[in-house]
């Protein structure tokens, strides 16, 4: 029983091979639109991936700076750092005196001998301050709930403000994110409909062309798991050929934009990452990629040939 089974198995892959190369030009359009939906899903993971990157990256250098009076004790300014701490909203603290902050800022400043000059002239004229490195940078109520007290606020030489300036650009980059993953979705999922209806006629015009064949096969007693798996085979090997292709284009793709726009001004967003992210999951990226496509093309194979064996 097993050994008549395997050797079914074998016929139903063996005929799904020869199908391929008999129909391969019938196909070429359904491998085509595979091969488009395949490289929009690519692009959608790994623009996903560089985008979470950068804004991961920019967050990890945002800190807020804390301006303290030059009378604060050393008691002051420790019970300040245990109740940031207390809110658990915070990664680390890092105190910088007054003679430390003249040193950062001079040598920030070192090519502006104007400034260097007014600077020396008076006693140091820059506060102390605690960098405030916060778990996210987006969610700071807790910390400023503690800056904003009365007792706390008496503290400050200045109002505290991000030293990070390039929030408003990591604002965008979120955006941009999350409108290019439901912009991707919305995509995946309108080609892979495509996709699916042109196999389903692709197949639909085979069964056509062989129905002949297949009525033969039904009157010798051929099981309808055996008159469908072919098919079944034919189009997975469309999904396959279409995952070699995507994956070609892709690695083009991201070859070229590694040359071409890393040197363009294209802000904050980490371009080389993209195809660092490629090469680093090459094998996972081809495994998904062969499943997707195995996956579109059984489903609609499946379906056109089950709609055939319910007609007749």
């Amino acid at each position: 029983m097993k050994e008549h089974r395997f050797i079914t198995f074998e016929r139903i892959l063996k005929n799904g091979a020869i199908n391929f190369g008999r129909n391969i030009w019938l196909a070429l359009a359904a491998i085509a639109m595979m091969s488009i939906t395949l490289t929009i899903l690519l692009f959608a993971v790994v623009a996903n991936a560089t985008f979470s990157h950068t804004v991961n990256d920019l967050t990890s250098h945002i800190n807020v700076s804390v301006y303290l009076v030059d009378s604060i004790t050393a008691k002051q300014r420790t019970g300040l750092v245990n109740q940031l701490n207390d809110t658990h909203d915070i990664k680390s603290i890092t105190y910088q005196d007054k003679a430390t902050v003249l040193k950062l800022y001079e040598k920030a400043n070192a090519n502006n001998t104007d400034l260097l000059t007014a600077i020396s002239e008076t006693s140091n004229p820059l506060p102390a301050k605690l960098i405030i490195s916060p778990t996210d940078p987006n969610n700071l109520s807790a910390v400023k709930a503690v800056l904003d007290t009365p007792a706390n606020t008496k503290l400050q030489s200045d109002p505290t403000s991000y030293s990070g300036d390039r929030k408003a650009a990591i604002d965008k980059i979120t955006s941009a994110t999350h409108f290019f993953e439901e912009a991707g979705i919305v995509g995946i999922a309108v080609f892979v409909l495509i996709s699916m209806l042109i196999i389903f006629n692709t197949i639909r015009m085979t069964i056509f062309n062989r129905r002949d064949e297949l009525v033969i096969m039904r009157l010798l007693g051929a099981s309808p798991g055996y008159i469908r798996g072919p098919f079944i085979v034919e189009t997975m090997l469309y999904g396959a050929a279409a995952a070699g292709i995507s994956l070609v284009i892709c690695a083009s793709l991201f070859a070229i934009a590694s040359q071409t726009l890393q040197a363009s001004s294209l802000g904050l967003l980490d371009i080389s990452y993209s195809g660092h992210f490629f090469r680093q999951h090459l094998w996972v990226i081809l495994a998904g990629q062969i499943a997707a496509g195995i996956i579109i093309g059984a489903a609609a194979s499946a379906f056109a040939t089950r709609r055939y064996l319910k007609s007749k």
